[in-house]
């Protein structure tokens, strides 16, 4: 569709959202001063607070929400597409959502979308999470079509699914994003691999703010923001944790080009499953 800078926002967000939101400001301006047509910030671009009672004290409707508000503002006031990656937002049912918001240059709201995959895991070193607990799941994909790209919807641990992906690739998607919070542990050893993976599979772009170091409350992310482009190839790095800002061109008819080099796309076939078991494991169950 288009030839486009876009942006990839790292930060560290602490506890307090005023802080939060001064520092995901000031990193927007940077990446606009810098060609960005679309800037990306990371999940919980508003607060990272693992205390209970001062997380639902900070939540608000997303009318009044101090980052959505901060968002609209700069995308109309600089003219570009501002994508918050998620932040925490009161929903009218007294649940809460992990919520990402697009605006468009006018500073109009494009889209929304609820983070679908909850991260419930037991990892190594006692580390635990169970984000069921503070969050309402989502259950819609969003593609949003744009003037300089089709872009998919996604946050954090969506990405470990697959299949969400290739949804978003099959509605058209040419950009996917993937605004995150991953932890250091689960970062060093997977978030390099499935960001390229999600790339090379659909045929698309793939943009991932992230969130890097350690928190206030204790957090410790990967960063690692990247840009990725449809053949797996890194097109901007932070290789680093600190906040800052990576930039690079995007050029939507690479998409169709590798789609057209490797139309897996096209090619994939309905199928099913059939279990099989020898006779020595029939014999076992068996025993």
């Amino acid at each position: 569709m288009g030839i486009f800078k876009a942006a990839a926002v790292q930060m560290r967000s602490g506890t307090s959202v005023e802080r939060n939101a001064a520092d995901f400001e000031r990193l927007v301006r940077e990446a606009a001063k810098r060609g960005a047509a679309y800037v990306q910030s990371p999940e919980v671009t508003g607060a990272v607070q693992r205390d209970r009672e001062t997380f639902h004290s900070n939540l608000r409707p997303e009318e009044s929400d101090l980052i959505v508000r901060t968002a609209r503002g700069l995308s109309a006031e600089l003219g570009v597409y501002v994508h918050v990656g998620s932040t925490a937002i009161a929903r009218a049912d007294g649940k809460v959502a992990n919520r990402a918001f697009l605006f468009g240059p006018d500073g109009g709201l494009i889209a929304t979308y609820d983070k679908i995959h909850m991260f419930d895991v037991d990892l190594d070193n006692g580390e635990t999470w169970r984000e069921s607990a503070a969050y309402q799941a989502g259950a819609e994909a969003i593609v949003a079509d744009l003037p300089i790209a089709r872009l998919g919807l996604a946050v954090c641990y969506d990405l470990r699914f697959p299949q969400l992906f290739r949804a978003e690739a099959l509605a058209g998607a040419e950009v996917l994003t993937v605004p995150a919070a991953f932890t250091r542990q689960t970062g060093e050893a997977h978030w390099h691999a499935l960001l390229r993976a999600r790339a090379i599979e659909n045929g698309a772009f793939v943009i991932a703010s992230a969130q890097g170091g350690r928190h206030e409350d204790g957090r410790e992310t990967y960063g690692h923001s990247l840009i990725v482009d449809p053949w797996g190839r890194i097109l901007a790095e932070a290789d680093h944790d600190e906040p800052g800002v990576i930039v690079a061109e995007i050029d939507t008819a690479q998409s169709a080009a590798a789609r057209a080099k490797i139309p897996n796309l096209k090619n994939a076939r309905e199928f099913t499953v059939r279990a099989v078991a020898s006779e020595q494991a029939v014999r076992r169950k068996a025993s």
